[in-house]
């Protein structure tokens, strides 16, 4: 309370700093004691506001007002010991005057402290009063600074976008003016340097780069593209200069003999650019250099090729089919290719042998022939052997050019391919014309039918390689080959048809040679034709197939005895599934219908040779057992002689007529493995035959006989039989 006192006193307007008087210290003092008794004063106030005899007085705030006093402490206190509350009051006030007086003392007391603190608290608030003009100065002062530093932010905006504009056009102009400077260096370089080195190509871009940038500018009329026109005008024809130079000296490097030209091909696919800056800024130069190389190439490749086709045909064989060498033509007729001896390198006409090697990979593409090597050592090959070397030589030369022209005069589609036929065609047709004529006097089936089928696989591997230039040249040659293949193939067939059997020579049953040309020719043929199937071919060999079981008929039909014509069929077919077999598949068309030919004559040879020794037990067994289906077995009751003659017979003579038998098979047939399967199905359908005799004679019909217990055990004949199965 004294310190609430002294800050009133010292916010007083009466009192200055230097007040130091007794007089004012109790001046203050007792102000300070007015401000105690008015709350002394406020508090009996508030005792004698509550007025407990006013009849005015609502019950209800009555007891809301005792209850209020009764929270109150000290009531509580002065309750709780009993005493009188008008009492009690009048000790309060007591106390109260008497803390009044003290508290007096005390402030009197401290008068110096708080007329001291009243004038620090002045002495304060000037010093604060100053301190807030300063800070209002420093408030002044920063506002100026904050539309300074805005001012130098819109400033620093402006200059960086002038930067930046600046900076963009420095970019502009600098290009510009890089691809206007023409370098000393590159003046010394195209002027001086050979056009092999590297610096010479790397200038010779940036020359193109000036060029090209010199037209752009000049298209938008920029006039400093006239300060350099000049110069750049003449380096380009300095360098257009030299490159023809260097590339013509390429070119006719090409026409020295015994030249790789594969070697300045590769050179000039290393400096493919110069082709590339003559056709962009000098047309009439680079298509004088297109034009000298297409007729170089030209004539270099005819020449090889012309060369080298002439010196092939010296390596063929000198024995080749004629008009007569045909399959249905009999040897008796023939003076000439089929009566000459065998020669170790001969050609054949119907057996592929190892003809057909040219056809694998590692021989397809295989290193081509060299004619003077073959020639010195005497070897002599067929004709579609050269053929394949001839074309793989085509094939091989004709991709490597057409991937160089694509690349170094920079063509692709139809004009790479008209580039490429002004160089090769010329070649192409002296290929053609060179084939059509073999080909109209060929009677080499096997020969063009290879040679088919060579192109076929030259034509897949070059569209592996992607390569679209011989594509027309491949079916031309095939237009050739497919008629004269199939012309000499129906020529056969004709042969064959129109053969007459009684101006074959001798009889014999062993396989005849037209069926033995046959089936080599025709194995070989459907071999080939697997790996690229052509129905047309695929006609012709049924064609052929049927004309030659009708000939194997008629030849058979010669024979005088059923069984000799059983043994010539059978021999023949046998000797045609053989060959078919080594190299046609096994479910081929000709094997199949050879096999059940084979199998259907097989059986009927075997009832063929039963017949004789066992034919009365054979007739019998077939005779009862149409008896017994129909239920009249008993017509046969009275054959008791004809049984017993038929049962003692056969344990007679069965042993002998067995090994007759087998010695007459491996006798008639020329193939021991099929004798022996004969000799096997002979033996197992006489054991059929007998043991469909103990059947019948075993029913109740015969069950009386007593010449049955003369039958063989059927156990025990098994095993004698297997002593007469021969082993081969």
């Amino acid at each position: 309370m004294a310190e609430e006192g002294a800050d009133a006193v010292g916010a007083g307007p009466g009192l200055g700093p230097d007040v130091n008087t007794a007089g004012n210290q109790t001046e203050i003092a007792m102000a300070y004691l007015q401000d105690e008794r008015t709350d002394v004063d406020i508090a009996n106030l508030n005792l004698g506001e509550l007025d407990l005899t006013t009849d005015e007085f609502i019950l209800d705030e009555v007891d809301i007002h005792i209850q209020a006093n009764l929270e109150d402490d000290l009531v509580k206190e002065a309750l709780k010991t009993g005493v009188d509350l008008r009492q009690y009051s009048k000790q309060v006030e007591a106390e109260l005057q008497r803390i009044e007086q003290a508290s007096i003392k005390d402030y009197i007391k401290e008068s110096q402290n708080i007329a001291l603190l009243h004038n620090q608290i002045t002495a304060c608030d000037s010093i604060l009063e100053r301190m807030e003009g300063m800070l209002s100065g420093f408030q002044s002062d920063l506002s100026s600074i904050s539309s300074e530093i805005q001012t130098l932010q819109q400033q620093s905006v402006s200059m960086n976008v002038r930067l930046k504009n600046r900076q963009a056009v420095r970019s502009h102009l600098s290009q510009l003016v890089d691809e206007l400077i023409v370098p000393g260096a590159m003046i010394s370089t195209i002027l001086d340097s050979p056009v092999t080195e590297q610096e010479f190509l790397e200038q010779l871009h940036e020359l193109n780069s000036k060029i090209n940038f010199a037209k752009e500018l000049s298209f938008r009329e920029t006039l400093a593209c006239s300060d350099i026109q000049d110069i750049v005008d003449r380096l380009k024809l300095k360098a257009v200069s030299k490159i023809r130079e260097f590339i013509l000296q390429k070119i006719y490097s090409f026409r020295k003999p015994m030249t790789n030209y594969q070697i300045p091909q590769n050179t000039l696919l290393k400096y493919r650019f110069f082709y590339q800056f003559l056709l962009a800024n000098e047309r009439t130069v680079a298509k004088e250099i297109r034009d000298e190389y297409v007729d170089t190439m030209s004539k270099i490749y005819y020449s090889y090729f012309k060369s080298y086709s002439g010196r092939l045909l010296k390596v063929q064989y000198e024995e080749v089919a004629d008009k007569d060498d045909l399959m249905g033509v009999e040897d008796t007729a023939k003076k000439g290719f089929f009566s000459k001896p065998s020669l170790k390198s001969r050609n054949t006409i119907f057996t592929v042998g190892q003809r057909g090697a040219v056809l694998s990979p590692a021989e397809l593409e295989g290193p081509i022939l060299v004619p003077h090597t073959a020639q010195r050592g005497d070897s002599r090959y067929p004709y579609e052997t050269l053929f394949r070397s001839q074309h793989y030589a085509l094939l091989d030369n004709g991709c490597r050019e057409y991937l160089f022209l694509s690349d170094f005069f920079m063509v692709t589609g139809n004009s790479a391919l008209d580039l490429f036929n002004s160089i090769m065609g010329k070649t192409l047709s002296m290929f053609l014309k060179s084939m059509s004529t073999y080909v109209s006097d060929c009677y080499d089936s096997i020969a063009v039918f290879l040679c088919i089928h060579i192109i076929l696989r030259f034509r897949a591997i070059t569209a592996k390689r992607n390569i679209p230039a011989l594509d027309k040249y491949w079916e031309a040659v095939l237009e050739l080959l497919w008629p004269r293949f199939e012309l000499i193939l129906e020529m056969n067939i004709h042969s064959i048809r129109h053969t007459d059997p009684q101006k074959l020579g001798v009889l014999d049953t062993r396989p005849h040679y037209i069926t033995r040309r046959y089936a080599e020719f025709s194995s070989a043929i459907v071999s080939i034709n697997q790996t690229f199937p052509n129905e047309r071919t695929n006609a012709l060999l049924g064609q052929l197939q049927v004309e030659v079981e009708n000939f194997v008929l008629k030849m058979a039909a010669e024979f005088p005895s059923r069984r000799d014509q059983l043994i010539f069929l059978i021999n023949n077919y046998d000797m045609m599934l053989g060959v078919l077999m080594e190299r046609a598949a096994d479910d081929s068309k000709e094997v199949e219908g050879f096999q059940q030919l084979l199998l259907a004559r097989t059986q009927e040879f075997i009832e063929e040779i039963l017949s004789p020794p066992f034919g009365g037990m054979i007739t019998f067994v077939k005779e009862a057992e149409a008896l017994m289906e129909k239920g009249q077995l008993d017509r046969l009751k009275n054959e008791e002689a004809r049984i017993t003659q038929l049962v003692r017979g056969f344990s007679s003579t069965w042993k002998q007529s067995v090994e007759s038998m087998s010695q007459d098979v491996m006798r008639s047939f020329t193939n021991f493995k099929n004798g022996t399967s004969i000799i096997q199905g002979a033996l197992t359908q006489l054991i059929q035959y007998y043991h469909g005799f103990h059947k019948i004679l075993n029913q109740p019909t015969f069950r009386s006989l007593a010449v049955r217990s003369e039958l063989i055990n059927l156990h025990h004949l098994m095993v004698e039989v297997k002593k007469h199965k021969p082993n081969f």
